[in-house]
Order: C-alpha cells, then structure tokens, then sequence
C-alpha cells in the first residue's frame, strides 16, 4: 500500500527516495490514533524506525507551515546510545526535513566540544546526540531546551543498559513538562516501562514485532569449527558467500584488532571498528564500507545497533554473542529493507549447547553444518567466474579494436588464460578447516548418551611431546596446549603419562588424521608432537613379603584349623570364655581378678575422707570471715570509701 499522507514537505522528500510501501511501525505511527500522542514503541531492528519517528514528530513540529522559520532554540532532540547512530540518524533526518528547510545538528562524543557549541550558537531546529555529550552541553548553557516540543529517544534499551540512566533523566526533567515523548525500544524490559511511566503521558503502546515469526529476511547458520580454527574459519566463509559487504563481530577489542590484521594479511579489502578508535577513524571505517572501498568490517557489538550499510549480505559471529538480543542484533544488520541476508555463527563444541540455547529462545531454525572447504570454495570461484565472463555485456568500440589487437599477438586460449588469472589473483586463497565429527551427531544427546560415543571413540593411539617434568610439565597447561597444537578439543584426547623428559597421552582414533595433519607445522619454542609407542604399565611397588609363602600356597584355613577371620584363644588350648578382652585394662592395685567391685577403669583408692567432706566441698573458714575482705590494717592511710546515695 502506499504512503499514507503525513505533511506536504515530507512526502515530497520520500518520493524523492524512492520510497513507495511503508513499513509496518511506520504505518502504525501515522495512523490518526497516533496523531499528537506520546508514542511506547517497540519494533524490530531494520523496520524503518528512524523515519517512522521523523514522521511521527513532523505535525508537532511544522504543524500547517510549509517550512521551519529561522532557527533559533531546538524544538526536537533525538537522543541516540552510540556515535555512528546519532550521525546516521542525523544523515536521515536531513533528508527528510530538507523539503522544510530543517536544520539539523549533531551533538557526538568524540567530536570538537568548542565546534559544537558554536554551531548551536547560530541556532538548529533538530538537534541529535548522544547522552553524555548532551548533558554536557546543557550544563555549559550551550544548549537551550526551553523550546523543545518533541523528545526522541531511540534504542532506549540500549542506552539504558549502556547506564545512560542518570544522563537520560537529568535530560527530561530540563525539558518543558508539555513536550511530546516518543520512546523506541527493540525489547521492552522493566526499565524501559518505569521510564516510560515517569516521563509520558497516556502514550500510545504500538508493537510491530513479529512475535510469532523470526526475521523472514534472514538465513541463519551455525557452522561447526575445531576451537583453534575460527580465524580460519572466518576466511573461508567470507570466501564461499562473496557477499558485496560483510561485517564480523567479535568480543572483545583484542580480537577485533587480530582478526582484522589477519585478514588484511590475506588480501581482503577490510577495516575495524571498536570502541578504542577515535570518531573520525570510526566514521572514516564506515564511510569505507558505505562507499565500497572495503568489502569487510570486523567490530565488536559498537556496530550491532541501529548501523544501516547498503549492500551489506553477510553478518558472521566469529565468536558467539552473549545472549538471543545480541544475536538477534548483530544479525540485524543485515536483510534490512526487504534485501535478503544470511547470518552465520560460528560453533566451537564447548559452545553448542549455548548457542542451541540462544536459537530456541529467538525462535530460530538454524541450519546447522561445516565450515565451507577449501574444495567447494574453488567450484564456487569456478561458477562464479564463468558467469561473470558469460553475461551479456555491451562494449565500446575503443574496447573491441583494443580486443581485436590483442587476438592478433595472442591466441583466444591465451587471452582467457590470462583473465582468468587476473581475476584469481584478486581472489584470497582459501583455508584448509576441519569439521568436528561429534557435532554430526543428534543435538540433543543425554549425558549417557555422550558417555557411549566417548567408549566408542576410546580406542587411541599415542603421541608423544618433548615436554616432561624437568620443565615443569603439567596437565592443567599442557591439555590446552596439546588442543591449540593438535586442532583438538579435551574430548579428543585420553590418558596423559608425564616422564622426567617428555610426556605421552592418547588420542582418539577418530581424530587422529587431522592431528597428525596439524602436529606437521613446526610449533614454536622448540615444541615437537610425534607419534610413539605406549608406555609400559607403571610398576606395583609393593613391600617385601620376606619369606611369608604366597596367598595361593596357603589356602583358606589355618594351620589351627580356625577360619583367617577368627582369633587365637588367649590360654593354650582354652576358649575366649572368661579370658580377659583386649579391650579391658589390667586390673589395679592387689585385686588381680578384678573382684572387690574393683573396676579396671577405676582409679587407685584414696583413702577414707572425713564424715560429710564432700571432695568439691571448700574448708569451712571461720564464722564471720569473708574471702574477699581485706585484712585488717590494709587499707590504713587510704581514704574512706563512701557509697553514693541517690537523691
């Protein structure tokens, strides 16, 4: 359906775009229900939101004029959690009030302060920001919100979560308390509803998720990888989907600096992006990626919000996101606008069950399989380039007598040679990974289950690393280091024997050739992994027997005749009866047979004790003497004591 009318200005701007179908949230803001309310929105990444708030606010802001008078004091701020979205979103929204002669400022950390402040000076109708730059600018009296009429906050999860918090409050309260508030939130956790109940009034709750259904634009898999394979990994999915942009996001800073050298290394067309970079390195790697000259951008999750690049096919998490809105977030950078996109995480084995986890909360059917080999990457190069080579395709005529004189010094074979080699030079080689076989298996195997695999897979053959106990060799760093080594994970590997100079440990049948394949590089320091025989079983070091015959040689029975279990009688010939118990002590004192009531625990008489002297009893002292008074004269030449009265 079409553009439903909203101001003359604007509609003439989104004709101008191209834009002819409006997305579902920015139909639901247009719609006469919405019309001058305080709007609680929550919709999906990628549906339009951006122009779905700059249409909401256009009546209040314009109202019946054709254009904006001169600027002055802002009547709408757009709040934004990160640089790149505020500066997107002020791309946007110039656009789109450029009919109505809009002008739009951008308030960023990163940026010049003084240069901001000068620009608000001569005045903006729009301002964008982000919120600590923003509160700063409104504590210096740089920025004037008496005349504020519309308030946007966009990605207010995130802000919130990023602890923009205080900023965001202190904002709102500086504003008129009669102005429009228009939240827009991806998830709506309680934060967002406290928020929403403190600040607006009788808003307008509008939620165009698809709560039923994922992204329909969206291909997602998950690619089984050995832990140490995720850089190569990497490659060779950007390799087998050749997408016209790609973005790869990682954890931490480290990684995204790492892998992005790396890929540059191997000849991809690729910038970084995280939070250490300066804002005009982060504008400048964005630009990069908008414009074509570069094809690759690894970020960490700076780039996973409201980031909207063209042509952008491919998202790959080289390192599985925290939690479903993460993946649900990175993965909507792409299959925006209705273009087609496909996501792909990559699985290591100690991560499956996480990532299982992550894909049943989204609601997610992920199509789960290897990594692409080094094989179907060259049959993809090879359709590819044929296709490419076969298209219909209209030349100059510079070009045909430039054609004609090179088929006179070659021959047709040659000159196709000679493409084709151009074209594969520009191509980086693709890598050699390895899928890991357990994954293969049901997803959802029992512990018992997992146990019975392991059983079957026990049978191991041994290897053996120049790393013994001289140089302190020990299973809590020598297991990681055997994975990282072998392209192995803890499952793969079995018993562990560490000697003097080296250490021997298993490793399973199943796993063996891509060890073997991957112990063929020479590890550093010196550290060599070969194959060799099992170690001899370790040896019982019992004590000596002397000249005791062996257990066998002495049968069940004593030479008595009693069982093993039982004692010997105490008298020669007699039983247990009567005999003293090895328990019980001798007796004491002359009553050797224990009569007299004498009891072997008892202690030696003492003697008879005076009538009625009890042994806990004190001596009786004299009548009248206390044991706690001084003696008489003791106190001489010391003054008195004298007991208080109360009054």
């Amino acid at each position: 359906m079409p553009f439903p009318p909203s101001h003359p200005s604007l509609d003439r701007a989104l004709a101008g775009r191209g834009y002819e179908t409006p997305t579902p949230v920015q139909l639901a803001v247009l719609d006469a229900e919405a019309d001058g309310r305080d709007l609680l929105v929550s919709a999906q990444t990628g549906s339009g939101k951006t122009v779905a708030f700059g249409l909401a606010a256009a009546p209040t802001l314009l109202g019946q004029a054709e254009r904006f008078d001169k600027a002055a004091a802002p009547l709408a701020l757009v709040i934004a959690p990160t640089r790149e979205l505020a500066l997107q979103v002020n791309t946007e929204l110039d656009w789109l009030y450029a009919e109505a002669g809009a002008r739009v400022v951008s308030c960023v950390g990163g940026m010049d302060a003084r240069k901001e402040a000068r620009t608000l000076n001569f005045g903006a109708h729009i301002v964008v920001g982000t919120p600590g730059r923003l509160r700063d600018h409104i504590e210096r009296g740089n920025l004037d919100l008496s005349a504020i009429r519309v308030v946007v906050l966009d990605e207010a999860d995130e802000m919130l979560d990023m602890g923009f918090k205080e900023d965001l409050e202190f904002i709102l309260e500086t504003t008129p308390e009669d102005r429009r508030t228009l939240m827009f939130s991806a998830t709506l956790a309680r934060e967002i509803v406290t928020l929403a109940r403190t600040y607006q009034r009788d808003a307008l709750r509008i939620d165009a998720t698809a709560k039923d259904r994922p992204h329909g634009d969206i291909e997602y898999r998950a690619m089984r990888i050995a832990p140490t394979d995720m850089e190569h990994a990497v490659v060779n999915v950007l390799r087998y989907f050749e997408a016209p942009g790609a973005i790869v996001f990682c954890n931490t800073r480290e990684a995204v600096n790492h892998l992005h050298a790396a890929l540059r290394e191997r000849g991809f067309a690729a910038v970084g992006l995280s939070g250490e970079l300066s804002q005009r390195e982060r504008s400048d790697a964005l630009q990069a990626l908008r414009d074509g000259h570069a094809r690759v951008c690894v970020a960490t999750d700076v780039a996973a919000r409201g980031l909207d690049l063209p042509d952008l096919g491919l998202v790959v998490h080289a390192q599985p996101p925290i939690n479903q809105q993460a993946l649900l977030h990175r993965s909507g950078r792409t299959g925006r606008a209705g273009r087609k996109g496909v996501s792909v995480v990559l699985v290591s084995y100690a991560r499956r069950r996480k990532v299982e986890r992550m894909f049943h909360e989204a609601r997610l059917n992920a199509v789960w399989s290897g990594p692409p080999s080094a094989e179907e990457i060259r049959e993809k190069d090879r359709t590819r380039l044929l296709d490419g080579l076969t298209a219909a395709e209209t030349f100059s005529e510079e070009e045909l007598t430039l054609a004609r004189e090179l088929l006179a010094r070659r021959s047709p074979e040659e000159v196709a040679a000679l493409l084709v080699r151009q074209r594969k030079a520009a191509m980086p080689e693709p890598e050699e990974v390895y899928d890991d076989e357990r994954m293969k298996r049901d997803q959802t195997r029992t512990k018992d289950e997992a146990f019975v695999d392991f059983a079957r897979d026990a049978d191991c053959d041994w290897f053996r690393i120049n790393l013994g106990r001289e140089k302190n060799a020990d299973p809590k760093w020598l297991l990681p280091l055997i994975c990282r080594l072998g392209h192995v994970t803890k499952r793969d590997i079995g018993a562990i024997r560490i000697f003097e100079r080296d250490t021997k440990f298993e490793i399973t049948r199943s796993a063996v050739e891509r060890f073997t394949q991957a112990i063929q590089t020479p590890a550093e320091d010196g550290m060599k992994i070969e194959p060799t025989v099992a170690p001899a079983p370790k040896e019982r070091t019992a004590p000596p027997r002397g000249n005791r015959p062996p257990p066998e040689a002495r049968g069940n029975d004593r030479r008595d005749g009693k069982k093993p279990w039982e004692k010997k009688p105490r008298a020669e010939g007699g039983s247990h009866e009567g005999a003293k118990k090895p328990w019980e002590k001798k007796p004491r004192g002359n009553d050797a047979a224990g009569a007299g009531g004498d009891k072997p625990w008892s202690k030696s008489p003492r003697g008879p004790k005076p009538d009625g002297d009890k042994p806990w009893e004190k001596k009786a002292r004299p009548a009248g003497d206390k044991p706690w008074a001084k003696k008489a004269g003791a106190d001489k030449g010391k003054p008195k004591y004298k007991a208080k009265t109360r009054p």
